[in-house]
């Protein structure tokens, strides 16, 4: 596709056939000389800065008489294309408007190709990839669900997701070379631990969104809602409350829970899987680090984590129970904050955070707020899977294999935090922090194909030739 686009070009924007309303769309550099003595205003539109509405009428000299005509004028670049562009509205007569069409022609603009409208606004950064081809998924909609898929699309729904992880993998790869260029003075601009976090919540975003891409997220798969917090919070006790059974071992010692528990339940006609996971904590025995990856894994595949802060937490408690909280939060898909035990204490804590988290009391012993609970969860639970199907089923197709790959360099960029480099002169030195730049590098250019941000012209070409001319 010729990407050029210093000329003018016009095309037919509304439906073919009769009816009360035709436009034919004009862009580019030239569109003031194209119009200039075609369309004849009520008032003076050519020495217009701001985008308006004129009232007029075209006329050429095949035409035997004045056609009235409204003309939509965009003179600058806030244009949709990035360049000056007008529309002219009158009857949708198709003679009428194939002369019309052709006078713009002998004029100076050329046809416009299939989707070059929008790919002019992809070109001039009104719209990324995702949303170029939510355009076209408006225009070929067959019912109301595709429709609202493609304006949530349109609307930015998963460019935001996307320009937020590259925005954080942008500034850790600066962070790094920032590193590389200091080496010699041991300056530490990134520490590890911040590097292996950040780089995980990133992996895990990416594997969600590959995960809602490649079609995992099934409406007859049953939604996975997953206990977690500090040992000893009450999770085990709340899980058999809300089971309505005894089925998790309960004791007052820390650390009982070791392995994960699952049970069904039907809340309000919805089909959920609870499950009760070991206390969040560092572990010190190859059984209790097996326990916390267990946990750590259901939080991230659930569909919703409930993070349970007791109410008989000490001032220091609750002090880690908050930074906890926080390392839980950047990793599960949804994640809601309730204080458990509210039997125990006088006056009960705030469990609201920044982050949107339910201010929710719950006491396993005296059953308060358990059915508040049950109705919450079932409504984070649907807002969940409503967002899920956020994909066209074309974006979903083209950016499947760069979401595959980006989160595998993603897990090797993972891998190289976590080892010791074997070449090194010097024993338990950490593995290059050139290495992991290159991984970096490799998963923002994946994570760039799928907005735009890096493209090829038989890429654009092969989006933009499925559009209808004048779109």
């Amino acid at each position: 596709m010729d990407l050029r686009w210093d000329d003018t070009i016009a095309a037919l924007a509304s439906p073919a056939g009769p009816g009360h309303r035709g436009i034919l769309r004009v862009t580019g550099p030239a569109v003031v000389d194209v119009l200039r003595d075609l369309f004849c205003a009520d008032s003076d539109w050519l020495s217009a800065r701001q985008p308006g509405r004129y009232e007029g009428r075209l006329f050429w000299p095949d035409c035997r008489a004045a056609i009235p005509c409204a003309l939509q004028w965009w003179p600058t670049r806030r244009s949709y294309t990035g360049q000056p562009l007008a529309e002219l509205h009158f009857v949708s007569s198709p003679p009428l408007l194939e002369a019309a069409l052709a006078e713009l022609f002998r004029r100076g603009a050329r046809p416009a190709r299939p989707g070059e409208f929008t790919l002019r606004a992809f070109l001039a950064g009104k719209l990324d990839l995702l949303q170029a081809e939510a355009v076209l998924g408006v225009i070929d909609a067959h019912d109301h669900v595709e429709l609202k898929t493609a304006l949530e699309q349109l609307a930015g729904g998963i460019s935001r997701q996307l320009a937020a992880l590259r925005n954080d993998l942008l500034n850790l790869l600066a962070d790094l070379e920032a590193g590389l260029d200091f080496v010699d003075e041991h300056l530490e601009f990134v520490t590890r631990e911040d590097l292996q976090a950040r780089v995980s919540a990133a992996r895990v975003a990416i594997e969600r969104l590959r995960e809602q891409a490649t079609g995992r997220t099934h409406s007859g798969d049953r939604p996975r809602v997953v206990l977690a917090g500090r040992p000893n919070a009450g999770k085990s006790t709340l899980f058999n409350a809300l089971v309505g059974r005894t089925q998790a071992l309960v004791s007052p010692v820390a650390g009982t829970t070791r392995d994960y528990l699952t049970a069904t339940v039907c809340w309000d006609g919805q089909t959920l899987e609870l499950i009760d996971t070991a206390g969040y904590d560092q572990p010190t025995t190859a059984i209790e680090g097996a326990a916390q990856q267990f946990g750590q894994e259901q939080r991230q595949r659930g569909d919703l984590a409930l993070w349970c802060t007791p109410a008989d937490l000490t001032p220091v408690e609750r002090q880690w129970d908050d930074a906890a909280f926080a390392a839980a939060e950047r990793v599960a898909r949804q994640i809601l904050r309730i204080g458990t035990k509210a039997d125990t204490a006088a006056h009960q804590p705030d469990c609201t955070k920044p982050s949107g988290a339910m201010s929710l009391h719950v006491s396993a012993a005296s059953s308060q707020g358990l059915q508040e609970l049950r109705r919450g969860i079932v409504q984070a639970v649907a807002i969940e899977r409503t967002n899920a199907r956020q994909w066209l089923g074309a974006t979903a197709a083209r950016c499947e294999e760069s979401l595959r790959a980006a989160e595998v360099a993603l897990r090797r960029t993972e891998q190289l935090s976590y080892e010791r480099d074997p070449g090194t002169a010097v024993p338990g030195l950490p593995a290059g922090d050139e290495l992991i730049a290159v991984e970096l590098r490799d998963a923002l250019e994946h994570l760039g194909a799928i907005v735009g941000a890096v493209y090829t012209n038989d890429l654009l070409d092969r989006i933009f030739s499925r559009f209808c001319i004048g779109k």
